[in-house]
């Protein structure tokens, strides 16, 4: 078992949180303590839930949360855009970043269905 915080899906995810204090520093205070503290709390919880695959023998449960999480962060990036509180440069610069994040817990999950698949045969 590797060590969490050497995995680059959770470098990529602190990555992530670390922009988005970033961001909420910057907007509306009608915004910085609902959608705001929201975005914070799931890519922390998103977090959170790579660390428990990681340290858990059933990975997929933790990775599904961890996608569910994700598509919330996603949801707050593009609303925070909407309401103009996020440049269309940090929509840009935060979507990559839940790209890149999205892809690892995709290629980590798929890992585990082809485990399961091949322990099966």
């Amino acid at each position: 078992m590797a060590i969490y915080d050497n995995l680059p899906v959770y470098k990529a995810c602190y990555d992530l949180l670390i922009d988005a204090y970033d961001v909420c520093s910057r907007v509306n205070r009608e915004f910085k303590y609902t959608l705001g503290d929201k975005l914070k709390n799931d890519i922390t919880d998103l977090m959170v839930c790579i660390y428990e695959a990681n340290a858990s023998h059933e990975k997929k449960s933790h990775l599904r949360n961890a996608k569910q999480l994700l598509i919330k962060v996603k949801i707050y990036i593009r609303l925070l855009h909407d309401l103009r509180q996020l440049s269309t440069r940090r929509l840009a610069l935060l979507s990559d970043k839940a790209e890149t994040v999205s892809k690892q817990l995709t290629a980590w999950y798929n890992s585990q269905k082809e485990k399961k698949n091949n322990n099966n045969d």
